[in-house]
């Protein structure tokens, strides 16, 4: 396995770095606990004062840390001096609100025989975090922020592309003051994974990426008795009904579709328009797609940037030759450029049916499908019509259709009138073949703790009794 930061504006290698071997992981794995250890014996105050410390590093070295994103994954610069910003926002939510989230939470001691009864969250140990390239500071900060609060300690099996990120995360924890080994970075190959999991001193795992990945974690770790949180892939349906504000609707979809270069899980990628409003969308949104401007995307005007990876351009590539072969229609884009890098356009291809790749995969890129829908049912039907179940957007201003599409919509979240994003404050996470688990809120920080039940009785008699009525 390569580990290698290539510049995807040109196909160049900028720096290469050698796996991590056994005996060096192994080393890993030990600090990792010792420092789990550690950890776990600090206050909330403690581990809150470090936690608000990498986020003023984070802020005070925005501008370095966007660079150096935009050079290993092609993001603009502008979106990635955005996303530490969000990192540095989402250390604070964890630093004020962990506390909190994780306080004890009685019970009625009365009702099951005790004097005092309650449940306590208490951190599990050593996490492992499988996590992509495509948001490299972003995936893995929603991860390590609400671990690292709630007394983790975080083992970072980061994407090969991007390991100067990975390498700054390390850093980034050390530097702000928590125990040597809370947070490191493995440079490892995939291949290195279930050994990793394996290990008994590593406690559970994170993973975000492909659905084949989340598949492969899942079978090990149940192998193992250990807890995952898995956010897969999607393919986001975006409905746009008669009553929708249409131009609102295609400017969003456009931004929806090609942020992160059209890279993301949750970014929409099937647009399904009711028929007494599609021409009318179909038109601004294709206008809209087609006067995106792509280039270096460190250029401030730059909208679009290369894709991360060669292997990803291609995949795209191929997605949409095999719509056109078997019949669909491009509306704009479409064509691969034949230049340095891995570049491709903004692109909305129509007309597509059930035998097309388009219609079940995800497409991770910025390639639109776009479907004309007759009925609410219909756009109920194809919306739902995948294996995926992440993210989901629905365009109404009628109030009815807008509850209709809360509860019928299968996806880990629902936004009407709005993109789908990821906020600290709300749980994120899909359903079927999109995974499992939530990250960020006070669920994300929970799903790697112990929920333990304490009970306590008054003497013998009462313990006693308890036992009389166990399970």
């Amino acid at each position: 396995m390569t580990i290698a930061t290539i510049n995807p504006t040109n196909g160049e290698l900028v720096k290469s770095f050698d796996p991590m071997s056994d005996a060096q992981v192994d080393a890993a794995i030990g600090r990792a606990d010792a420092a789990f250890h550690e950890l776990h014996g600090t206050s909330f105050a403690q581990r809150a004062g470090w936690m608000v410390a990498a986020a003023d590093l984070l802020d005070a070295e925005r501008d370095e840390v966007a660079r150096m994103m935009t050079t290993e994954m092609g993001k603009t610069y502008a979106s990635a001096k955005a996303e530490v910003t969000k990192c540095a926002a989402a250390c604070r939510f964890y630093a004020e609100r962990a506390e909190a989230f994780l306080a004890d939470e009685p019970a009625d001691a009365k009702a099951v025989g005790a004097t005092r009864a309650f449940v306590r969250h208490q951190p599990l140990g050593p996490v492992l975090a499988v996590m992509p390239w495509n948001f490299p500071l972003w995936q893995v900060i929603r991860f390590a922020a609400p671990a690292l609060m709630a007394g983790n300690v975080g083992l970072l099996k980061h994407a090969s592309n991007v390991p100067q990120t990975a390498l700054f995360l390390e850093e980034l924890f050390r530097r702000a003051g928590f125990p040597e080994g809370a947070f490191q970075a493995l440079l490892v190959g995939s291949e290195a994974v279930e050994r990793i999991l394996g290990d008994r001193r590593v406690r559970a795992a994170t993973l975000t990426g492909s659905e084949g990945a989340g598949r492969a974690i899942a079978r090990t770790a149940g192998e193992q008795l250990k807890k995952t949180v898995l956010e897969l892939g999607g393919s986001d349906p975006f409905v746009v009904m008669p009553s929708a504000d249409i131009a609102r609707a295609a400017e969003v979809a456009t931004t929806a579709r090609c942020q992160n270069n059209g890279q993301s899980c949750i970014a929409a990628k099937r647009f399904i328009v009711h028929t007494d409003v599609y021409d009318a969308f179909a038109e601004a949104f294709v206008e809209r797609m087609a006067a995106l401007r792509v280039g270096d995307p460190m250029a401030e005007q730059t909208d679009v940037g290369p894709l991360a990876t060669e292997r990803g351009r291609k995949e795209v590539d191929e997605q949409v030759r095999d719509a056109v072969e078997r019949g669909a229609r491009v509306l704009c884009g479409g064509q691969r450029p034949d230049r340095n890098g891995w570049w491709y356009p903004p692109t909305v291809v129509t007309e597509l049916t059930p035998e097309m790749r388009m219609w079940s995969e995800e497409v991770f890129g910025p390639v639109a499908g776009l479907y004309r829908v007759s009925s609410y049912e219909e756009a109920i039907e194809v919306a739902n019509g995948t294996e995926y179940g992440l993210g989901s957007n629905a365009w109404t201003r009628d109030p009815a259709e807008q509850e209709r599409f809360a509860n019928d919509l299968d996806a880990g979240s629902v936004f009407v009138n709005g993109m789908t994003t990821s906020f600290p404050d709300l749980p994120f996470g899909g359903v079927r073949n999109s995974g499992y688990g939530r990250e960020l809120s006070a669920y994300g920080i929970r799903e790697f703790c112990n929920v333990k039940t304490v009970w306590v009785g008054e003497g013998t008699e009462a313990g006693a009794g308890a036992g009389a009525h166990a399970e």
